[in-house]
């Protein structure tokens, strides 16, 4: 998808913010990018990812990003965003590296969002026990793992939201948020199987905005793969919109 200039400005607000809403276990800078590593949790924590417009990676660069994934253990993980350079975006092909998944950066307005009354939805500040374990459950993978999951939400520092969904007592629906400057990632949206269908999802999501608004947040942006067809749909009826396309490629 092509990109405004105005839309290329907002993609690397979210960028940058993405890193303190969804934090890794440890970080290097290497020029304009950001290298993560966090076990092999989740795709944005362990990959490398451009910080500012025209980032780009020479040989030498590449090698280093191999040679430090690969000693952790990890597949060397590239974020192509649009603020690559495209000599860079040539390069990182050129060696191999495959599409792990494509995904869409999304936002939405906050303004007008309601802030959710007391009732079935549950938000706290620091994530408990029983919502890491609840999250992890609804996951597949490398994602079921709870320790690799408490070791990233831990670590954010901004205020947060890790909400919970509750039917008769019941944790059946998760989420979190976290805010910073104006503009809140929505995030971990999972439903129990036998609840799906519902409007659970809708429900954690519109209860997150209205905390995002509530925090003074003008804006709420996430990031969905491209391929899953009923989140896009629920998130575009909530006021998203695709403001960016982007690859996530490993090499194997």
């Amino acid at each position: 998808m092509s990109i405004t200039k105005e839309d290329a400005a907002l993609a690397l607000e979210c960028e940058r913010r993405i890193i303190n809403a969804w934090p890794s276990l440890s970080t290097l800078i290497v020029g304009d990018w950001v290298l993560r590593f966090a076990n092999g949790y989740s795709g944005r924590a362990n990959a490398a990812t451009p910080l500012s417009h025209g980032a780009e990676l020479d040989d030498t660069m590449l090698d280093l990003i191999e040679e430090l994934y690969r000693a952790d253990g990890l597949q060397p993980c590239i974020r192509l965003t649009p603020l690559v350079a495209p000599a860079t975006r040539d390069a990182v092909l050129a060696r191999g590296y495959r599409v792990k998944d494509a995904s869409f950066g999304m936002i939405a307005p906050l303004d007008g969002v309601p802030v959710a009354g007391e009732g079935e939805l549950q938000i706290e500040a620091r994530p408990e026990a029983e919502w890491i374990a609840g999250v992890a459950a609804q996951q597949s993978g490398v994602k079921t793992h709870a320790g690799n999951l408490a070791a990233i939400v831990e670590k954010v520092r901004l205020p947060a939201a890790f909400a919970t969904w509750l039917i008769e007592g019941e944790a059946v629906a998760f989420g979190m948020g976290v805010a910073e400057r104006g503009m809140a990632e929505i995030g971990l949206i999972c439903v129990d199987p036998g609840h799906r269908g519902k409007g659970l999802g809708r429900s954690i999501v519109t209860g997150l905005m209205g905390w995002a608004g509530a925090m003074g947040c003008h804006s709420a942006y996430l990031q969905v793969e491209q391929t899953n067809a009923v989140a896009n749909k629920l998130y575009r009826n909530l006021g998203f919109r695709e403001l960016y396309a982007y690859e996530t490629r490993i090499l194997e």
